[in-house]
């Protein structure tokens, strides 16, 4: 991965990421990391990119997310152990079916005009799967709950 990230083609770089690996489906097994079943792995540990901070000395944190995503996009081209993060819908309501229906682990829902803001903020939320079923919860586009 140090290999990967030195050879960017950036002077500098600092990415905010986290350590993976998938199986086979592509769900994201974070719990592998630390020992997983035999047969099972489909990639080796990657970098998956959420967000880009700095770039060739220049801090990106107060550019908006947009064009911090724009960057790290441009940035990762054709990189295999390196990738941004995926994206799901833009409808709340359709990237938390789409969580639901790959079981992903959950979500973090960024809007696309703030800065880079490290800890919680209300522009920034984290949701993860708990079982929840859209059905049972009786959660449709006129529900505000």
């Amino acid at each position: 991965m140090a290999k990967a990230v030195a050879g960017l083609g950036a002077e500098s770089v600092i990415l905010d990421t986290e350590v993976a690996v998938f199986d086979r489906q592509l769900i994201s097994r974070f719990e592998w990391l630390r020992g997983r079943p035999e047969g099972d792995l489909a990639t080796p540990p990657m970098l998956m990119a959420f967000d880009l901070m700095e770039l060739d000395g220049e801090d990106q944190r107060e550019r908006r997310l947009r064009e911090r995503r724009q960057a790290l996009e441009h940035l990762l081209k054709g990189e295999r152990l390196i990738l941004p993060v995926r994206r799901l819908s833009p409808s709340g309501l359709e990237a938390w079916k789409d969580v639901l229906r790959t079981g992903y682990e959950g979500l973090v829902a960024k809007d696309p005009e703030s800065p880079y803001v490290g800890g919680c903020t209300l522009k920034w939320l984290k949701v993860k799967q708990r079982d929840y079923r859209i059905e049972e919860r009786g959660w449709d586009s006129r529900n505000k709950s």
